[in-house]
């Protein structure tokens, strides 16, 4: 009988399926996908925002929300969005995940290195908060409610990838 663990059974150590047939594997080798695509005018503006170190959120003029990261139409009111704001580069952690598990990494093809920290962080000025990295990898450092600041690559291209980390305001 196999024991069933729900989503967080690894499956990486079964050798057969539940009704006995023997998981057979197959590797295709080295595989890439050169693509592009336009990102539009919200997230060309808010990428070149962090190409210049700022956060550039949008603001809804009927209720007030601030969307970071930026939206066209607000959530609440179904509106569109035209006024931007500078928010951050502090803010709260709100949650977080220490990943420890490898897998390939959608950024290059190669597996991620591990332990890596995974945060959710809501960044002063706005109301909804966005997904990036932290560079502490103790969960006993960690503290939802805890201030938050972005630390800058050294070469930024306009990409997600221009705030390294996040890291713990001391």
């Amino acid at each position: 009988m196999i024991k069933r663990l729900g989503i967080y059974e690894d499956k990486r150590k079964r050798t057969h399926t539940p009704e006995g047939y023997e998981l057979l594997t197959h590797s295709s080798g080295p595989i890439s996908y050169d693509f592009n695509w336009h990102l539009g005018y919200y997230w060309t503006y808010f990428l070149q925002g962090l190409k210049e170190k700022k956060f550039l959120a949008t603001k809804c003029h009927q209720c007030g929300r601030v969307y970071m990261l930026p939206r066209q139409v607000c959530g609440r009111c179904f509106v569109e969005m035209n006024e931007w704001v500078e928010v951050g580069p502090e803010g709260v952690l709100e949650g977080f995940t220490i990943v420890r598990f490898p897998y390939v990494d959608p950024n290059h093809g190669g597996m991620k290195e591990v332990p890596f920290t995974s945060i959710w962080v809501k960044l002063d000025g706005a109301d909804t908060r966005m997904m990036h990295y932290c560079n502490e990898h103790d969960e006993t450092k960690l503290e939802v409610g805890m201030r938050m600041r972005a630390v800058w690559a050294e070469e930024r291209k306009g990409s997600i990838h221009d705030v390294a980390y996040f890291e713990i305001v001391k």
